[in-house]
């Protein structure tokens, strides 16, 4: 099997052959850094959060770019106002990256970012619409979009357009996620010989539940992605449903479903999938750093004789309290294994300002409550939780896990489940939603579970628990196999692949 390392230098090669002298300029809400400042006034600087950024770090080591990001907080702010809104080279070890912010009125950017994009789209996205109550469209989404997500959309296209001014080739425009899906268009029309990609992190929902949102807007949607020259889903099912979106939607419109593409006013647009992964050497090497070693040995009494255990954003996508009701069925119908397990639960805090998420928080908290309080003894805790954003703790974690449970309702592909096999030391069991976007490459290694079905994430849970040493053994090594042969370097060297087939055939 290929190393990372054979495929660090892969990717670099094609980097180098694909690009040449284009620019690649790649734009997402969060960026690869964050700034601060010290009361002092001393300027600190660490590495950006979220998905996207994980996804991309990889990126920053291998090649020379440009990243347009949101300046998050005021440390961004007051570093944009400092470098006189030029970029700025990432200070951090191993970065090869510049990193040019968009500042837009903060106002304006709440509106984007906790009008529209959350919980809106991505409750759609995400299939959570599930209340006949919340949430409803009414003027002040419509003001979210004209006065939120367009402006800022407009904003993060005007700063690739001054960084393209200074490119001697037409460049390499990637842009991620669904904060900017109508960026492509924009940036399009002001600088059309760009080659532009877009790839969204979180899944694209059947063409029917995407009619919740006013038609206008999904046009525009679409009509903003169909400007790029290659749209990048997660998987085959989410690029299937664009173009049935795109069939339903647009007008003078050609989808080549067995091609996987859509024409739209002249231009071809190729949608492929392309699931995103992990650094493996990377996960490792933190996982065997001093810091998670010291908190492997602090969770180690915190562990019982079997331990369950689970690591997500606090979110309703993560069907958390349905792992938990699942936790409770197994005591129930297991007594035998009351003071043996333990479940361990890393749950980051997310978007607490908006009120769906407080409300789900404050169901996790009674459930836990609930479970520790009927079956929990003096010497027993059923549950332990770590409501914090400790991503060390949470991989130290993982190396102890017996049952790992990855039960989400909807995912664009959760990569926890792709963590957790890579460190883990115990051959421990993947318990793994079908609805995870990680499902279609990790089944023949996992249990699957229904997101929806209690009573089999119960039997899921107990089969792990029990399971022989021998078939524990040869999932994990499956499991493994699969994670380090399919890295986030497969990931972006199958991207380059098809932009290099791109400009081939633009070439002939």
């Amino acid at each position: 099997m290929e190393t990372a390392a054979a495929h660090r230098d892969q990717v670099a090669e094609l980097y180098d052959r694909v690009l040449g002298q284009r620019q690649l300029i790649l734009a997402s809400n969060r960026g690869p850094v964050e700034y601060q400042y010290t009361p002092d006034g001393r300027q600190e600087v660490r590495r950006g959060s979220g998905g996207v950024v994980t996804a991309l770090n990889s990126l920053t080591q291998v090649a020379d770019f440009t990243w347009v990001a949101g300046a998050m907080g005021e440390g961004d702010r007051r570093a944009w106002e400092d470098s006189g809104g030029q970029p700025l080279r990432s200070p951090l070890p191993g970065h090869r990256v510049n990193v040019r912010f968009v500042a837009t009125p903060r106002r304006v950017y709440d509106k984007y970012y906790n009008v529209f994009c959350n919980p809106l789209l991505w409750f759609l996205q995400h299939y959570m619409w599930n209340s006949p109550y919340d949430p409803n469209i009414d003027a002040t989404v419509y003001d979210a979009w004209d006065d939120g997500y367009v402006p800022v959309n407009q904003a993060f296209t005007q700063a690739v357009v001054d960084q393209i001014e200074s490119a001697p080739e037409p460049p390499v425009v990637v842009l991620h996620d669904y904060h900017l899906y109508l960026a492509p268009a924009m940036v399009r029309e002001k600088a059309p010989d760009s080659i532009i990609q877009h790839f969204s992190h979180i899944p694209w929902p059947a063409v029917r539940y995407w009619e919740l949102l006013p038609a206008y807007m999904l046009e525009a949607i679409c009509y903003g992605l169909c400007a790029a020259d290659i749209l990048g889903f997660q998987t085959p099912s989410d690029a299937r449903n664009f173009l049935d979106t795109c069939e339903w939607v647009l007008s003078d419109v050609q989808v080549d479903h067995a091609g996987q593409s859509v024409r739209h006013q002249g231009r071809t647009t190729y949608v492929r999938s392309y699931p995103v992964s992990i650094n493996v050497d990377e996960i490792r090497d933190m996982a065997s750093s001093p810091q998670a070693l010291d908190y492997e040995k602090q969770l180690q009494d915190e562990c019982g004789e079997l331990t369950i255990m689970r690591v997500d954003r606090a979110e309703p996508s993560k069907n958390i309290v349905r792992g938990f009701r699942a936790y409770d069925l197994l005591l129930n119908r297991h007594p035998e294994l009351k003071g043996r397990v333990v479940f361990l639960a890393f749950l980051v805090p997310s978007r607490t300002d908006i009120r769906q998420y407080q409300r789900y928080m404050e169901e996790i908290r009674r459930i836990i409550e609930r479970i520790n309080t009927t079956h929990g003894t003096d010497d027993w805790t059923p549950i332990r939780t770590y409501f914090e954003n400790n991503y060390t703790q949470a991989i130290a974690g993982m190396k102890l896990y017996d049952v790992l449970l990855v039960n989400s309702v909807i995912d664009g592909m959760n990569l926890v489940a792709k963590e957790g096999p890579v460190v883990n030391t115990r051959d421990g069991v993947l318990v793994l939603s079908v609805g995870a976007g990680a499902h279609r490459e990790l089944s023949r290694g996992a249990l699957s579970v229904s997101p929806a079905d209690i009573e089999g994430t119960m039997q899921a849970m107990y089969q792990g628990l029990t399971m022989s040493a021998e078939e524990r053994a040869d999932r994990a090594q499956r499991l493994c196999s699969i994670i380090e042969e399919r890295d986030n370097l497969h990931w972006l060297g199958s991207q380059l692949h098809d932009i290099e087939t791109l400009l081939l055939q633009g070439s002939e």
